[in-house]
C-alpha cells in the first residue's frame, strides 16, 4: 500500500512538473531533479536506493527507442557523419582526458579507473536533449544532439566495461576493440530485424490498442537478446526505432499511428519523469555512502566541477575541427553540384537516358546484369537533395556554441556509475561525482541554455523558410491526380486520392526533397483526412 501510495504521489508530482514547466519556461526535468534533491534532503525521508539495472534495460531501451522513432530518418541519415563523431571519437577522447585528469588527482585512483568514471561521464543524455528542443535550434544542430545522444551510451558503456576489464589487468586492446565492434554490429543488426518484424506483424494487427500494447514491448524484444548476446540492447532499440519510424507511415494505419503517438507521448512523460525525480531523490544515500568512507563531500563537488569544466572543454575542441571538416565538405558539396545536376537533368530526359545508361554499363563492365537506371536515378536525386540541405543551412560558428553548450549529462551518468564494481576504489566518492556532474549540468547548462541561445544567435527555424516548404508540398501533392475508376463512389475515391498523395509524399521522403518537418505536417494532414473519411463509413 505504502508502495502504491508513493508511485500514485510520483506520478502526480511528474504531471505538476510538466504544468508548472509549461506555464513558467522552466524544463520539467530541472524541476523534478530540484523535488528530488530537497525530498531527499528531509530528515524524514528514508534512503533512496535505485538498482542501475533498473535504469539501464527497463527505463532507457523505451525512452531511446520512442525518441529514435520520432526522430526523422532523413536527418539522422545526412548527420551520420557527425552523429558518429560525436558518439564514438568525442566518447572515447573524453574518457581518455577524464580518466588522465582523475587518475592524477585521486589519490590511489589507477589510470583503467579513472577512465572507467571519464566513461561514465562522457555521454550526453538522450532525454535531456529535450530541454534543448524546447529552444527552437536549426534543424540540423537538433539533429547531430538527438542522434548523438541516441548512440553514445553504446559507446560509454561499452568503454566502461572495457576499463573495468583492464583495472583487473587482464586488458587487451584488440580485444576491447573486437568486443566494440561486436557489440554495435550485432545490436545494429538484431535493431533492423526486430524494426522489420515489428512492421510486419503489427501491419496485420487491426486494433489499434492492441497494436500500441505490441509496440510497448518491441524495445524489450530488440534489447534484451542482445544483451544476452553481449551486443548493446540500447543501440538494438535505437536501430529499431528507426526502422520503425522510417516504415510506419508505409505500413501501418493513421489510427495506428495516432494511437502509437497518444499512448506513447504519455509514457515518455512518466518514464522521462521518473528518472529525473528518483536521480534527485538518491542524493541523500550517495551523501551517506560518501560520509561512511570519509571521502569528504566538499572533495566530491570540487572534482566533479572540475571534470565537467575538462568535459565541455574537450567537447569544444571537438566540435571545432568538427565544424571545419563540415565546411569542407560543404565547398565540396558545391562544386560537385553542377556535375550532379547534369547528371539528373540527362537522366529525367528520354532521349538521353540511353546515353546515361550506356556509361553505366562501361563503368560497371565485368559485373553481372544491367543497370538498374531507376536505382541509379533514386541515388542521384538524393544526392541532390542532401547537397541542398548541406548548401541552404551550413553550420557556423555560432551553431557550434550552442552544440556544445546543449550537450548535457543526465540519468545515464548515474546509472552507469552506479554499475561500478564493489571493489572500485573509492567507488562511493566516484558515484557521488557523476552525480553532481549530471545535475550540475542539467542545471548550470539547461537552466542556462535559452540565455545563451539568445546571447549568441545560433541558426533558428525560419519561418519563412518553413512556409515555402509547406507551400511546396502542398503544390506537389495537389498536382496528384485523382484514380481514373469510374466505378468508385465519392468516398472510395477521395480515399484512393489520399492514399496516392500520402505514396508520393513518402516517395519525396526517401529522395529526401523538402523539409522533415514540412513532409511531418503533410502526412499528418493527410492522416486526419483518411480517419474522417473512415469515419463517415
Amino acid at each position: 500500500m505504502e508502495l502504491l501510495a508513493v508511485g500514485v504521489l510520483g506520478l502526480l508530482v511528474i504531471a505538476a512538473a510538466r504544468g508548472l514547466g509549461d506555464r513558467t519556461g522552466l524544463a520539467a526535468p530541472l524541476l523534478l531533479v530540484g523535488v528530488g534533491t530537497g525530498v531527499s534532503l528531509l530528515p524524514f525521508t528514508p534512503d533512496v536506493t535505485v538498482d542501475p539495472e533498473l535504469v539501464l534495460t527497463a527505463i532507457l531501451p523505451p525512452l531511446l527507442y520512442s525518441a529514435a522513432v520520432s526522430m526523422p530518418s532523413m536527418n539522422f541519415r545526412r548527420e551520420f557523419t557527425s552523429i558518429s563523431g560525436l558518439s564514438v571519437a568525442l566518447v572515447l577522447l573524453t574518457s581518455l582526458v577524464l580518466g588522465a585528469f582523475l587518475s592524477w588527482v585521486v589519490p590511489g585512483l589507477s589510470f583503467a579507473w579513472g577512465v572507467a568514471l571519464g566513461a561514465v561521464l562522457s555521454p550526453t543524455d538522450a532525454v535531456a536533449t529535450s530541454i534543448a528542443r524546447q529552444v527552437g535550434l536549426a534543424p540540423r544542430v537538433m539533429a547531430m544532439l538527438e542522434g548523438e545522444s541516441l548512440l553514445n551510451d553504446a559507446t560509454a558503456l561499452v568503454l566502461l566495461r572495457t576499463a573495468t576489464v583492464a583495472a583487473a589487468a587482464s586488458f587487451s586492446l584488440p580485444t576491447a576493440v573486437a568486443s566494440f565492434l561486436w557489440s554495435v554490429a550485432l545490436a545494429s543488426v538484431l535493431g533492423w530485424v526486430v524494426g522489420r518484424a515489428n512492421l510486419a506483424l503489427r501491419a496485420r494487427t487491426a486494433d489499434p490498442t492492441v497494436n500500441t500494447a505490441v509496440s510497448f514491448a518491441v524495445p524489450f524484444v530488440a534489447a534484451l537478446p542482445a544483451e544476452a548476446f553481449g551486443a548493446s540492447g540500447l543501440v538494438a532499440a535505437v536501430v529499431t526505432g528507426i526502422v520503425t519510424g522510417h516504415g510506419a507511415p508505409r505500413y501501418l494505419s493513421p489510427a495506428h499511428r495516432l494511437s502509437d503517438a497518444q499512448n506513447w507521448r504519455t509514457l515518455e512523460l512518466v518514464l522521462e519523469g521518473a528518472v529525473f525525480l528518483l536521480m534527485g531523490l538518491q542524493l541523500s544515500s550517495l551523501l551517506a555512502a560518501v560520509h561512511a568512507e570519509h571521502a569528504g563531500v566538499p572533495t566530491a563537488l570540487g572534482l566533479a566541477g572540475a571534470a565537467l569544466g575538462l568535459t565541455l572543454l574537450v567537447r569544444a575542441l571537438f566540435v571545432g575541427p568538427l565544424l571545419l571538416g563540415l565546411r569542407r565538405l560543404s565547398r565540396h558539396g558545391r562544386a560537385l553540384r553542377p556535375r550532379v545536376q547534369r547528371i539528373d537533368a540527362a537522366l529525367r530526359d528520354p532521349d538521353r537516358r540511353d546515353d546515361v545508361a550506356s556509361r553505366l554499363r562501361r563503368r560497371v563492365r565485368g559485373r553481372r546484369g544491367e543497370p538498374d537506371l531507376d536505382r541509379f536515378g533514386t541515388r542521384v536525386r538524393r544526392r541532390l537533395a542532401d547537397l541542398d540541405y548541406f548548401l541552404a543551412a551550413p553550420v557556423t560558428a555560432r551553431d557550434g556554441v550552442v552544440l556544445v553548450w546543449a550537450g548535457m549529462r543526465g540519468a545515464i551518468t548515474v546509472a552507469a556509475a552506479q554499475t561500478l564494481p564493489p571493489e572500485t576504489p573509492d567507488r562511493a566518492l566516484l558515484v557521488l561525482i557523476a552525480f553532481t556532474v549530471a545535475a550540475l549540468s542539467l542545471l548550470l547548462q539547461g537552466g542556462t541554455l535559452p540565455a545563451v541561445v539568445r546571447a549568441v544567435g545560433p541558426s533558428r527555424v525560419d519561418p519563412l523558410v518553413q512556409a515555402e516548404q509547406r507551400e511546396a508540398v502542398r503544390t506537389m501533392l495537389a498536382a496528384v491526380p485523382a484514380p481514373e475508376d469510374a466505378d468508385l463512389e465519392p468516398r472510395q475515391r477521395r480515399l484512393a486520392t489520399v492514399r496516392a498523395r500520402r505514396e508520393v509524399l513518402l516517395e519525396a521522403r526517401d529522395d529526401g526533397l523538402y523539409d522533415a518537418e514540412a513532409l511531418d505536417e503533410a502526412l499528418g494532414d493527410l492522416d486526419a483526412v483518411e480517419l474522417t473519411l473512415l469515419r463517415r463509413h
